[in-house]
């Protein structure tokens, strides 16, 4: 199972979000690139990166800050936010990105995601943002009549990498994951699944890991290890 620490930008800043509301933000650093490092000398492989900016405009916002941090660490990498086209998702892998996460664009047109799933193997994940069960949208701003379990059941077999499963409910909340939701989902389908949103200590982790042969294969940690709720040296040493 595979931890990954989060970098969400706003107008070129670090930031968590409280249950996805730009207007509910926190700053934790004026230079992403610096807690990439941060989190790459704490020993995390991973990098789990999104344009909040431009989940919104629909559209990458902060190529900058992204550049910045590819050009800072070694890390593998993986991007979402406002990635709706295949040049875009091409300027991303070609620009050094590992993994692009498709979200909006996923629930509006599918055809895109099995068309980038052909045109770059095993680099394009879906994130599926959910509130209530139901499928939320650009930026999470709204909140569609589309099951979270449809959605994921219809890439099945295009070769999508990974799930990114969010309850925004729970989104920098720090009170605790959904685990049940994600167990549910991840029971149904064989594509992996990536459980973001809720961590807030070490035995969320644990508790998780529990269930990985549910085919829960990554967890994303944001506010929990900025607040210090999480040491990075304890969490790594858990998996």
């Amino acid at each position: 199972m595979i931890l990954y620490p989060a970098i969400d930008l706003k107008d070129g800043k670090c930031v968590r979000l409280l249950r996805g509301e730009m207007d509910q933000t926190t700053v934790f650093s004026d230079k992403p690139y610096e807690q990439a490092k941060r989190f790459e000398e704490a020993g995390f492989h991973w990098l789990h990166i999104v344009d909040l900016n431009g989940a919104f405009a629909g559209k990458p916002v902060n190529a900058k800050a992204v550049s910045a941090i590819l050009q800072n660490v070694n890390m593998l990498t993986q991007l979402g936010g406002g990635i709706r086209n295949l040049p875009t998702i091409e300027m991303w892998l070609a620009g050094g990105i590992n993994r692009v996460i498709l979200g909006t664009i996923a629930l509006k047109n599918p055809t895109l995601v099995v068309q980038a799933c052909r045109a770059f193997p095993d680099q394009i994940a879906v994130g599926i943002d959910a509130k209530g069960g139901m499928v939320a949208t650009d930026g999470w701003a709204r909140v569609s009549e589309m099951p979270a379990v449809d959605l994921a059941l219809k890439f099945e077999d295009a070769g999508v990498s990974a799930i990114i499963y969010t309850d925004i409910s729970r989104d920098g909340a720090m009170e605790g994951p959904n685990i049940e939701e994600t167990v549910k989902l991840a029971e149904k389908l064989s594509t992996p699944v990536i459980l973001s949103g809720g961590i807030s200590k070490l035995d969320d982790l644990k508790a998780i890991k529990e269930h990985q042969a549910s085919g829960i294969e990554g967890i994303i940690i944001g506010r929990a290890l900025y607040d210090g709720s999480i040491e990075p040296k304890e969490a790594l040493a858990a998996f």
